[in-house]
């Protein structure tokens, strides 16, 4: 299943090479920045997206070994929290 993060990102990333490539070849700095800035935001949100649906997987196949490990996050947190 792909993520509403992945297709979002990749969108992104596309446009932001179409921006690129309009900027160099019009010689606005400006625009091409812009594009490659779009690349990068495009390509962390696209792993940001595979990464959940990776731990969506993860979770859905092991509930109880993901339900051990926030327990135990939160139980370490509540505990420096007290000190």
């Amino acid at each position: 299943m792909v993520d509403e993060n992945e297709f979002e990102g990749t969108v992104r990333d596309f446009g932001g090479k179409f921006q690129d490539a309009v900027g160099g070849l019009t010689g606005d700095a400006s625009t091409q920045a812009k594009g490659k800035w779009n690349q990068a935001a495009g390509k962390a949100q696209r792993t940001f997206g595979e990464a959940s649906d990776e731990l969506r997987g993860n979770v859905t196949s092991n509930p109880l070994t993901a339900l051990a490990i926030v327990g135990g996050v939160c139980f370490a947190l509540g505990f420096l929290a007290r000190r």
